[in-house]
């Protein structure tokens, strides 16, 4: 996309042509991923779009921070340390536990909101007698002060309304905050005095710490004075149940037997005695039969030396069969030792075979014996088992009676050690609440006390000054988002592009409100006033208008020349006077202003190749927005260009054309289609570019033009005028007023529509091209008219930034 903007003009690179729909863009072209270049533009164009607003905002706010900085007195602010320590308490109570327990979080605000509250207020206010002091029960420092103070009744008040203004003045300039995680509690105070307020933060210490005193000193004179009569109470109902306990003992003969382990019944001692003497004496029996029943077991067995290798308790502890069992285990070695020698039926190997058989039967005749013994300690167990039983059973049937009176005797015993375990309990308490009371101690302690700052702590410059700025920012940002909500118009070619899918062939600049004056009348006033005149809009320091030479073929400019007389004989001469701007385009041709036309001219060449785009009609959505000049324009470029061209006013309702060029004309375009005078009699001629032009009578007004312009006369007129010249350029009427231009898109080879820049909205052009698809496919393009070149480029990167340096002078240095 290229810009020339000496003057305002954009072009559109970006064409694309093809049949009649040369002015179309591709809608997938429309609708890429955006980037972040893209962003960053779109975000920039933003910033510079809307920079009045952001510098006004600012500006603003700036300038309310610096009257808040002037007009506000200094404040100063004093902070004391507090620290939550419940150590010293613990150490005077008897059931402390070691080291230190951690704070519940929640005590901890607790504490804040004790400071916070309205007690601590009004004892600093009590003893200070801050009531007395102007900072707290007039109107303040500074204006703000001033103008409180002039709302104030001047009457004098109640010492209840003195003390209530200054707690409130009091608990809007305190502060307390715990500090981060710890047990330390920040007391700030904010005055227009330092010194007062280290004074107060102090103060507001200090009336902490003696709260918390008065409150633990009345607590525990409270609990004292429950916990003595309650004392009281507990004693004499233990005294009583201890003696209910007692009676009924002697009533029911219930002997209780003392102990380590507490009193306890003299039948229930006996009981578990004897219940563990049966338990052993079961325990002996059981094991005598175990031996009994093992050296049995051992008897039985024929086999030779199973009963040599037995082995019971009894024969291990016996010398006499541990001296056999060697015996006889020398015997059998040597046995064994002949028995392989000379033979198993040796007489040596039989008479030790012998030995060892004798050896035997000694052995199993002191198994004998031990058996015996083993059957005689069983039989004792076994008496001693049932002789104990038997006395259990005895003891069990008379302890049925006594367990049956011990249920009356345990709930009287619960009962009474019940109420000893609460007056033991209570007194304890009570001899703590005494000690206590002796103890001025409180978990808090000042570790930091107040000192007058040595600065003020506000207004500060930059903090003001900054919050203003952000706040000026905020505000810029939220207008400039509502301005470009609301600003729903057309300002950039993008903008037509990305709401009507139609190139937009150039931006043209508004002539008065770039101050352009135009040539013509310039010349006049030089004349007039013997003075140099303006140089022309876009011209450059070194050429003018008139040193211009024409581009166009020199067949063409011979042709011109040769027929110029001939012409002006035939034909009647445009006004002079006429509207401004009608020929600005000839009268200043090295303008960025002409240059845009030449822009629309080269796309209606380049889409026109196959002579589609020869007749070329007009139009915009309302009027006013420059359609007729537009059509002047570029109908006289392209005659200067040396092209044969018609201008037609088809404007029937309001011939604009007309009135500027030819306002006195008799006859026009509808005397000529209804036959009343020839073609030839009313086209009137340019005697510089050659341009003829076919004017509307002003007089009288028809309420049908659109089926005039439908009409076969009008269409053979255009076809014959097809034949006859280059180019056809038709001024029609608007579009949303009345539906002439739909009625002749059967005549027509496309339409320029013209815009004005900043005015018309987009939703409104594209509702009415949305309500007539015949014209909208045919645009050759859009023109955005009367653009202001002192603002566009704001709504355009780059706009003006390379072009407008050079335009003017490109080609003519040197």
């Amino acid at each position: 996309m290229a810009f020339f903007d000496n003057e305002g003009i954009r072009m559109d690179a970006r064409l694309k042509f093809g049949g009649q729909s040369g002015a179309r863009i591709e809608p997938d072209r429309l609708e890429e991923t955006v980037t972040i270049s893209e962003l960053v533009e779109q975000f920039t164009g933003f910033i510079r779009r809307q920079f009045p607003i952001f510098i006004f905002f600012l500006a603003c706010a700036l300038a309310v921070g610096a009257v808040y900085l002037f007009t506000t007195p200094p404040i100063f602010t004093s902070h004391a340390m507090l620290l939550i320590d419940s150590s010293k308490v613990r150490i005077l109570q008897q059931d402390a536990p070691l080291g230190d327990l951690p704070i519940d979080a929640g005590q901890v605000e607790t504490q804040v909101e004790i400071l916070k509250s309205e007690g601590i207020g009004l004892s600093v206010i009590k003893e200070l007698k801050l009531t007395e002091d102007s900072e707290f029960v007039g109107g303040g420092g500074g204006v703000m002060g001033m103008v409180r103070g002039l709302f104030q009744s001047p009457g004098v008040q109640s010492d209840t309304a003195l003390t209530r203004a200054a707690l409130g003045s009091f608990l809007a300039r305190r502060t307390v905050t715990r500090v981060g995680r710890t047990y330390v509690l920040d007391i700030g105070f904010t005055s227009l005095d330092g010194n007062r307020a280290a004074t107060i933060a102090n103060a507001m210490a200090d009336a902490y710490i003696v709260d918390q005193l008065e409150s633990k000193y009345q607590a525990t004179r409270r609990a004292s004075r429950w916990l003595q009569d309650r004392i009281k109470e507990l004693r004499q109902q233990a005294s009583d149940a201890d003696r209910a306990v007692q009676d009924y003992k002697e009533k029911n003969n219930i002997v209780s037997v003392g102990g380590n382990s507490g009193t306890r019944l003299l039948g229930e001692q006996q009981l578990e005695e004897l219940n563990s003497q049966l338990s052993t004496a079961r325990a002996s029996a059981e094991e005598a039969k175990a031996r009994l029943e093992r050296i049995t077991q051992v008897l039985k067995k024929d086999v030779a030396n199973a009963t040599v290798d037995a082995t019971v308790t009894d024969s291990l502890k016996s010398d006499v069969i541990n001296r056999l069992r060697s015996n006889y285990l020398d015997l059998a070695a040597k046995e064994s030792i002949w028995s392989t020698r000379y033979g198993p039926n040796h007489l040596a190997a039989v008479n030790l075979r012998t030995q060892m058989a004798e050896l035997r039967r000694s052995i199993v005749d002191e198994l004998g014996r031990i058996a015996e013994g083993y059957k005689s300690d069983y039989e004792i167990a076994k008496s001693r088992v049932d002789g104990l039983e038997q006395n259990l059973k005895n003891l069990i049937t008379n302890s049925q009676t006594t367990n049956r009176d011990r249920l009356g005797l345990r709930d009287l015993e619960s009962t009474a050690k019940v109420y000893h375990t609460l007056y033991d309990n209570f007194l304890q308490r009570y001899m703590e609440a005494i000690q206590q009371q002796s103890f001025p101690i409180t978990e808090a302690r000042v570790i930091s006390a107040a000192a007058a700052p040595q600065g003020k702590s506000g207004p500060l410059t930059f903090t003001v000054l900054g919050i203003a700025s952000f706040i000026g920012l905020a505000l810029s940002f939220a207008a400039a988002v509502l301005r470009e909500a609301v600003d729903q118009v057309f300002r950039t070619a993008r903008d037509v592009e990305s709401s009507l899918h139609v190139n937009c062939l150039a931006v043209l600049p508004s002539l008065r409100q770039a101050g352009v004056i135009p040539p013509r009348a310039m010349l006049d006033a030089k004349q007039k006033a013997g003075a140099p005149a303006k140089k022309a809009y876009g011209a450059s320091d070194d050429l003018q208008a008139a040193e211009v030479v024409s581009l166009a073929p020199r067949s063409s400019i011979e042709a011109g020349a040769a027929s110029s007389e001939r012409k002006l004989d035939n034909k009647q001469k445009l006004s002079d006077g006429g509207r401004e701007f009608m020929r600005q385009v000839v009268d200043d041709p090295l303008s960025g202003f002409a240059e845009g036309f030449r822009s629309i001219k080269i796309a209606a060449d380049i889409g026109g190749s196959g002579g589609t785009h020869r007749v070329i009609g007009i139009t915009s959505t309302i009027p006013g927005e420059g359609k007729s000049t537009i059509a002047s324009n570029l109908a006289q470029l392209i005659a200067h260009s040396g092209r044969r061209v018609m201008l037609i006013d088809s404007d029937l309702r309001n011939p604009t054309l007309s009135r500027s060029l030819m306002p006195n004309v008799k006859s026009g375009l509808i005397e000529v289609l209804n036959g009343e005078v020839d073609l030839k009699d009313v086209i009137c001629s340019d005697d510089q570019t050659g341009l003829d032009f076919v004017p509307t009578r002003l007089k009288p007004r028809f309420a049908h033009t659109n089926e005039i312009l439908a009409s076969d006369e009008f269409k053979v007129l255009v076809d014959g005028l097809r034949a006859t010249y280059d180019y056809v350029i038709v001024d029609l009427p608007p579009l949303a007023p009345v539906v002439d231009v739909r009625a002749t898109t059967k005549i027509f080879d496309s339409y320029l529509y013209v815009i004005e820049w900043g005015k018309t909205r987009k939703g409104f052009v594209e509702r009415q091209l949305s309500s007539a698809p015949e014209v909208y496919d045919l645009l050759l393009g859009v023109v955005l008219n009367k653009a202001d070149v002192r603002v566009m480029g704001r709504y355009e990167d780059g706009y003006g930034r390379y072009s407008g340096q050079y335009y003017g002078h490109y080609g003519y240095s040197g």
